[in-house]
């Protein structure tokens, strides 16, 4: 049998991954027609191919930055990192493991275990470390939850592990056996977000050429994850609201609505407290998400799992690229346990992905690429071009999430409200507001006025960032031919 292959797109600060065929040509490139689209300013429409065989080869198909194989050559017990350019209209062989620059984006192409299931975009693993004593009581307190039917609320910042956590309370559930699906809130338009959770009829809308069960009846039995809910337009929360209350859904251009057997857990790094009083999100929805609420705590107050967190994330990167796994260096350590993590155990994940590709053996400080953060832990640049890199910075802290919680403090089970204070001071609001525009602007001008990339840049959903453009007055920038 065949061994299954995915490629991983290293750009903007984040990984993507996408699983290639068994056999074929994929093109590479900014173009929406791209079979793998790059949404890179660096990246030409039309860049490259991947020639899948055996064996794997790369053409440039006239990039106006290039492209680049870099191998792997050991001799003596001494590794190096060879480069190799790829000319326009020339094909390079290439191995699992290599990396592969497409202007300042890195590719790898990794085979995936037999058990390990195929990822699209973002994805997170699912497993997970837990060491800190905070994280295993509320891992305790999950698996009490998942026993019953309410509806669950996971609280945190971007990438603080929502999903892992939504998935073990689907195991911990009598739900287990039945289907857990992901949908992303803000990720699709309100058009295509209807029909993906409700279904719709043939004939429907243009293209609707035959009847498809939406989300909540394909996971019949099973759990819903609604990640990001807090970015739900209002015209959804509305039909949403009904299909928790009615446990009925009635698909686009349907007469008769279908009873559903599903669970719902939620997630956002939103203030839905916040959202409600301005307005943006329903009352009646959010007690409806909010059976209960759980509040995971950012990896920067449980730094004991990061050297635990990044020698599993090698470990399992170093194998799926056919490596050994690398050591890492004191140093490095030192360096990650002094690292505040903004993007949390997913920009940890994406740093040591991207290290043991770029690596020789041995992961040190500066293949962290943590510019401007680590104290005490500065490294003299290397000699090996580090590219598609940008310096990690902290975003400014959110306002508390104002929600009843369980945090992962709590000593026993009982509820805890917190309230958001509405005499805060206007002039601190200008401030935060002041810096998070500059922030804005800070982050388009690094991504080349890619929005995509510099809303993954600052961890803010893309539907967010481009609101903000407007409510600051940060003119649009236009797109690149």
């Amino acid at each position: 049998m065949k061994a299954r292959l995915e490629l991983a797109v290293f750009a903007a600060g984040g990984v993507t991954r996408h699983p290639l065929p068994a056999e074929g040509k994929v093109v590479l490139g900014r173009a929406e027609e791209s079979d793998i689209r790059i949404d890179d300013g660096s990246v030409s429409r039309r860049h490259a191919m991947i020639h899948i065989g055996p064996p794997l080869r790369i053409e440039d198909l006239g990039s106006a930055n290039g492209t680049t194989v870099r191998r792997e050559k050991g001799a003596g017990g001494t590794v190096r990192l060879l480069d190799t350019r790829v000319e326009a209209g020339k094909i390079v062989e290439f191995g699992v493991g290599d990396a592969i620059n497409l202007g300042s984006t890195i590719l790898v192409v990794r085979k995936l275990d037999d058990d390990e299931p195929e990822v699209r975009g973002d994805g997170a693993p699912s497993s997970y470390v837990i060491r800190d004593e905070a994280m295993k009581r509320l891992y305790a307190l999950a698996e009490r939850v998942a026993e019953g039917p309410i509806s669950v609320l996971l609280l945190g910042e971007t990438g603080v592990g929502k999903e892992v956590l939504a998935e073990t309370i689907h195991r911990k559930s009598p739900r287990a056996t039945g289907p857990f699906l992901r949908l992303n809130c803000a990720a699709l338009s309100e058009s295509l977000l209807e029909s993906e959770l409700f279904g719709h009829e043939k004939g429907a809308f243009t293209n609707a050429v035959r009847s498809k069960p939406g989300l909540f009846e394909t996971a019949e039995k099973g759990t819903v994850f609604l990640d990001e809910v807090g970015e739900l337009p209002l015209g959804i929360q509305v039909k949403l609201l009904r299909v928790l209350e009615d446990r009925q859904v009635m698909r686009v251009g349907g007469l008769a609505p279908r009873p559903i057997d599903v669970r719902f857990v939620s997630a956002t790094n939103r203030d839905l407290a916040s959202e409600v009083q301005k307005g943006t999100f329903r009352q009646d929805l959010y007690f409806r998400l909010n059976g209960i609420a759980l509040s995971i705590p950012p990896l920067r107050e449980r730094r004991s799992e990061i050297e635990p967190l990044a020698k599993t994330f090698a470990a399992r990167a170093a194998s799926s690229i056919g490596r050994s796994p690398p050591e890492i260096t004191r140093e490095a350590l030192a360096a990650m346990t002094s690292y505040d993590w903004p993007g949390n155990v997913r920009e940890l994940r994406n740093a040591i992905e991207r290290a043991v590709v770029l690596c020789e053996g041995v992961i040190r400080p500066e293949d962290l690429v943590l510019e401007g953060r680590v104290q005490g832990a500065a490294s003299a640049p290397r000699s090996v071009p580090l590219t598609g890199t940008v310096p990690l910075t902290s975003p400014i802290a959110e306002p508390p999430l104002s929600a009843f919680t369980f945090g992962a403090d709590d000593q026993t089970s009982q509820l805890r409200g917190s309230v958001v204070d509405p005499t805060s001071s206007g002039s601190l609001r200008e401030e935060l507001g002041s810096l998070e525009r500059q922030r804005m602007i800070d982050a388009l001008e690094k991504c080349a006025g890619n929005q995509t990339a510099a809303a993954a840049m600052l961890g803010m959903p893309r539907r967010t960032f481009v609101s903000k453009l407007s409510a600051y007055n940060i003119p649009r920038p236009r797109k690149k031919g």
